[in-house]
């Protein structure tokens, strides 16, 4: 399987639900600042809901940081509208949810299950250049967290704005970072 990482943003066109509204989103509206792909499979499911809140519940803070999210499914938008309406938890979204019944991003950004005509549990961090610059990929039992991709965020914007310097593990934002050199190499 080929790398995804620095790879550009499939192109697309898809209609979404966001606050009350229908909107058509595409590729291009995306490039520019700082995105999530939250790829999730199905509405009026057990975990999905769970892992919107979260990102919800994270929604003004990543907004701060110039992030917008867009949660997506091989759900239709009007189905979308139907699980914000019926649900207290998936109420809370704010952030564009996009539906996908084609399946032509979910296999774009390659988190298609053909078998079941369903999305993969994908997240996918996106630089304002349109290229993806985190992808995580978990089976179908296991949630996310919205705070974790938080701190993935801020070491993405952290290492585009200081060019020259990595974040290590575990860091977060205001924590030590590294400078590749050869003095470090067989010091750390």
């Amino acid at each position: 399987m080929a790398s995804i990482i620095n790879q550009e943003i499939p192109e697309f066109s898809a209609d979404a639900y966001v606050n009350g509204e229908f909107k058509t989103i595409t590729s291009e509206d995306v490039k520019g600042s700082w995105a999530i792909f939250l790829f999730y499979p199905a509405d009026f499911t057990f975990v999905c809901p769970t892992e919107l809140e979260d990102m919800a519940n994270h929604y003004d803070e990543l907004k701060g940081l110039g992030v917008e999210v867009y949660s997506v499914s091989t759900d239709t938008h009007f189905t979308h509208k139907a699980w914000h309406d019926s649900s207290d938890a998936i109420g809370k979204v704010n952030y564009p949810m996009i539906g996908d019944p084609t399946g032509k991003i979910t296999r774009g950004f390659n988190v298609m299950i053909e078998e079941a005509g369903l999305a993969e549990r994908g997240t996918f961090l996106v630089d304002p250049d349109g290229l993806i610059q985190v992808a995580e990929i978990h089976a179908g039992g296991i949630g996310r967290s919205a705070k974790d991709m938080l701190r993935k965020v801020k070491a993405a914007q952290y290492v585009r704005e200081n060019d020259g310097e990595v974040c290590p593990a575990a860091w977060e934002q205001g924590g030590d970072t590294l400078k590749p050199s050869l003095d470090l190499v067989g010091k750390i």
